[in-house]
């Protein structure tokens, strides 16, 4: 078979020449990043929630503090992966990114661990209880959450006041009318509502030296106590009248007691 050199040496040279020309269009339309600024920073809250701690004032307020917020900075000089590892240093940040956009712009996303419970304990320990079950240290922001007192400890607060709390907040009615748990010292527990002088005793939290179990058992106790008081606020307080009563006991199944008030 011969070689057709000529034909082979043509191929060759348009080849060539289209690598060129595709190598000098794309340095042409490159952009120095060393010349381009960021003149725009999008800070974004995924799953953004009243009860959250942070808000994006924040964020802008602790980057500049560092001298890590973007604008105006050259986009080479822009630091993605420590103002990252800045937010992910918040007890109250659970993931955060940082990235640019073609056009410049930077980009800050992260989504936040929420509180469930504020613990004010009879020691004087004062925290938050997260989504996740762990310990949020006190914050200079208020948030609208059920405060437990009592005698609680930190390891009891993470595994039964949590579950206790997440039940009540999960119920648009409760959320609304109970404001405050407070565990005695036998772990009774006593809830004080916004409408209505009294207090609702519950009785003791069933435990389990499981902690998968211990989720379940103190949702699935909740839920029945305050199945039993909402029909007892709508048939029988909602007629005798909502400060009759100073006590209100749902410990025993089988009746609710009330003791009236003096």
């Amino acid at each position: 078979m011969r070689i057709d050199w000529k034909r082979v040496v043509l191929i060759t040279a348009d080849m060539a020449l289209g690598v060129y020309l595709f190598l000098a269009v794309t340095s042409f339309n490159k952009v120095d990043d060393t010349k381009r600024v960021c003149t725009k920073v999008n800070i974004n809250i995924d799953d953004a929630r009243p009860t959250g701690f942070i808000d994006a004032k924040e964020i802008k307020a602790r980057l500049e503090k560092l001298g890590l917020y973007p604008i105006d900075k050259p986009l080479s000089q822009v630091r993605a992966r420590q103002i990252e590892d800045c937010l992910k240093a918040s007890p109250f940040v659970k993931s955060a990114e940082c990235y640019t956009t073609q056009d410049g712009q930077i980009n800050i996303t992260f989504s936040q661990l929420m509180p469930v419970v504020r613990v004010k304990a009879i020691n004087g320990s004062d925290y938050y209880i997260d989504d996740k079950c762990s310990i949020m240290p006190n914050t200079h922001y208020t948030s609208d959450l059920i405060i437990a007192t009592g005698y609680i400890t930190p390891w009891y607060a993470q595994n039964y006041v949590v579950y206790l709390a997440q039940a009540l907040m999960a119920s648009d009615l409760w959320k609304n009318q109970i404001e405050q748990i407070n565990i005695l010292k036998d772990h009774g527990v006593e809830l004080v509502p916004r409408v209505g002088n009294h207090i609702i005793y519950l009785g003791q939290l069933p435990e389990s030296k499981f902690a998968k179990d211990r989720r379940k058992l103190v949702t699935d106790f909740t839920n029945h106590q305050m199945d039993r008081l909402e029909k007892f606020y709508r048939y029988g307080l909602s007629q005798a009248g909502w400060n009759k009563y100073a006590n209100i006991n749902l410990e025993f199944d089988n009746q609710i007691i009330c003791e009236k008030r003096k």
